[in-house]
C-alpha cells in the first residue's frame, strides 16, 4: 500500500466526477468520493483507507490538470461498511449495478461500462457478447494474469451478462501465444455451451475492436458505426472480471493489475496496485536493473502509450503498464526523408495509407482525408516501427485524425 493516493475525477471518457468528500474526512476502501449525474460517467471510490488532505488540480499523463482528491494512507486498510454484494433481479438493477461500481474500460478506453450496455433492445439486440483477451501488446501480460487467476469472476460476469441483457452466444478471443490461457478456459467452458473460446492469430493489432470483431464473428462494422451495428458487444476481459467480483462482493473498482517490464526493469511482473498510486511507486517496486541508466519510461503499451514526463504522476483505472526502457533503447532515431517504401501502408492492420495521409494532411485535404478513412486510424503505432527512414508516422495519423474530426464537427467538407 502506497502512503497516498492521488485519484483523478476523470478516471473515464464523459463528464468526470464532482468530489463528495472535504479535506479532513476520514475515507475507507470501496468509499464514493466521486460522482456525477452525467449519463457518460462513472463513480469514482477510495483505494485506501485514510484522511482526505487536498481536493486539488494534479497534471495528468494526458498534459491535463486534473481535479483529484489526495488521500493519506492510514495503514489501516479498512473496508467500507457500503460493499456488499448488491440486489440484482432484473435488467434495470443489473445496469444499476454496473454503474454503482466504477466499472469502465479497463483495456485502456475508459468507456462507462453501465453505458455501454446500456442499449436499447428495441432499437439494436446485439447477438454476441466478445470477451477481448488478445493482449497483443509487447510486454503486458495482466490480461493473461487476470484470465489465470480470476477466470471464475471472469466467467460469472459474462454468465450475468448474457443472462440480464439477454444476449444468447459469447466468444472468449484470446491470442494463440497464449495456451496455457486456452486450455484454462476451454476447461471452465466446456459444459457452457453459450461460451466459445475462439483462438486468434498471434498478429499486433488484433486486439482492435474492429479487428476483433471480424476475427471472431467474420461480420464488418460499417464506416463510422459502433460494434453494436454488427450485433456484437466488446468488453475487455479485466473489465469483465471487475464486474463479476462487484456482484459478488460489492467491491467497486479501486485497484488493477499493472505490468512492470522492460530492458531497465530489475524484476519484471504483475502488480496489483491501489487507483492513484504514484507511477514512482509502483517503478520503485519492481526496480531498476544494476548498472542500467533509466531512459525512458512508457505508461501502457511500448507500442501505444505515451511517454512519461513526471514519475509523479498518478495511475488511473486504465493504467495496464509501465515499461521501463534504458538509455539505449530510449535513444531517438534520426529522422529520413519519405522513401514511399510502402511498408506503412503493407503493415497497418486497418489498411491505411500512412503515406497518402501525410500528404492529404500536408494540404489540409479534409475531403481526401476522409476519402482515405484517417478517422478508422487507432494509433497502433506499426507505421512508425517499421518505417525505414524512422519517421514520426503514427503521430502524423493522429494529428491528420484529430484535424478530420474537427474540421467535420464544425460542419467542414465530408
Amino acid at each position: 500500500m502506497p502512503d497516498k493516493v492521488v485519484i483523478s475525477m476523470a478516471q473515464h471518457l464523459g463528464a468526470p466526477c464532482t468530489p463528495t468528500v472535504k479535506v479532513g474526512d476520514k475515507v475507507k476502501i470501496g468509499d464514493v468520493i466521486g460522482s456525477s449525474e452525467a449519463a457518460m460517467s462513472a463513480p469514482v471510490h477510495s483505494s485506501i483507507s485514510g484522511t482526505v488532505t487536498a481536493i486539488t488540480d494534479v497534471l495528468h499523463i494526458s498534459g491535463r490538470n486534473m481535479q483529484s482528491v489526495v488521500i493519506e494512507n492510514d495503514g489501516l486498510e479498512q473496508i467500507s461498511d457500503s460493499v456488499c454484494p448488491p440486489t440484482v433481479e432484473n435488467r434495470e438493477q443489473f445496469l444499476q449495478a454496473v454503474r454503482n461500481s466504477g466499472s469502465i474500460g479497463l483495456g485502456g478506453a475508459g468507456f462507462p461500462t453501465s453505458l455501454k450496455l446500456g442499449f436499447d433492445p428495441k432499437e439494436k439486440q446485439p447477438d454476441f457478447l466478445i470477451i477481448n483477451g488478445a493482449e497483443c501488446e509487447p510486454y503486458i501480460t495482466s490480461d493473461y494474469r487476470c484470465f489465470m487467476e480470476e477466470g471464475e469472476d471472469v466467467l460469472e460476469g459474462v454468465l450475468l451478462m448474457l443472462k440480464y441483457l439477454g444476449i444468447p452466444k459469447c466468444v472468449i478471443g484470446i491470442e494463440n501465444n497464449k495456451p496455457e490461457c486456452i486450455d484454462l478456459l476451454c476447461q471452465k467452458t466446456k459444459d457452457k455451451p453459450a461460451i466459445e473460446v475462439k483462438p486468434l492469430p498471434s498478429v499486433y493489432g488484433t486486439g482492435a475492436e474492429l479487428i476483433l470483431i471480424e476475427k471472431c464473428l467474420g461480420r464488418e462494422v460499417p464506416h463510422g458505426g459502433l460494434p453494436a451495428a454488427a450485433g456484437a458487444i466488446v468488453m475487455n476481459v479485466t473489465s469483465v472480471s471487475s464486474l463479476g467480483k462487484y456482484l459478488a462482493t460489492g467491491m467497486p473498482v479501486v485497484s488493477r493489475v499493472i505490468t512492470v517490464d522492460g530492458d531497465a526493469c530489475e524484476k519484471p511482473q504483475n502488480l496489483i496496485v491501489p487507483v492513484g498510486t504514484s507511477y514512482e511507486d509502483v517503478l520503485n517496486t519492481a526496480g531498476l536493473k544494476g548498472g542500467v541508466t533509466l531512459g525512458k519510461v512508457v505508461a501502457g503499451g511500448a507500442m501505444m502509450g505515451p511517454a512519461v514526463r513526471d514519475l509523479s504522476y498518478p495511475t488511473t483505472k486504465t493504467t495496464s503498464g509501465l515499461i521501463m526502457l534504458s538509455e539505449a533503447t530510449a535513444q531517438p532515431p534520426q529522422v529520413n526523408p519519405c522513401i514511399r517504401c510502402g511498408r506503412c501502408v503493407e503493415y497497418c492492420p486497418m489498411g491505411l495509407e500512412p503515406v497518402e495521409v501525410n500528404q492529404a494532411y500536408a494540404a489540409r485535404d479534409v475531403q481526401e482525408l476522409g476519402k482515405l478513412h484517417v478517422d478508422y486510424c487507432f494509433n497502433c503505432g506499426s507505421c512508425t516501427f517499421v518505417c525505414p527512414a524512422k519517421r514520426p508516422c503514427t503521430q502524423m495519423m493522429g494529428l491528420a485524425k484529430a484535424f478530420y474530426l474537427g474540421e467535420i464537427k464544425k460542419g467542414g467538407n465530408k
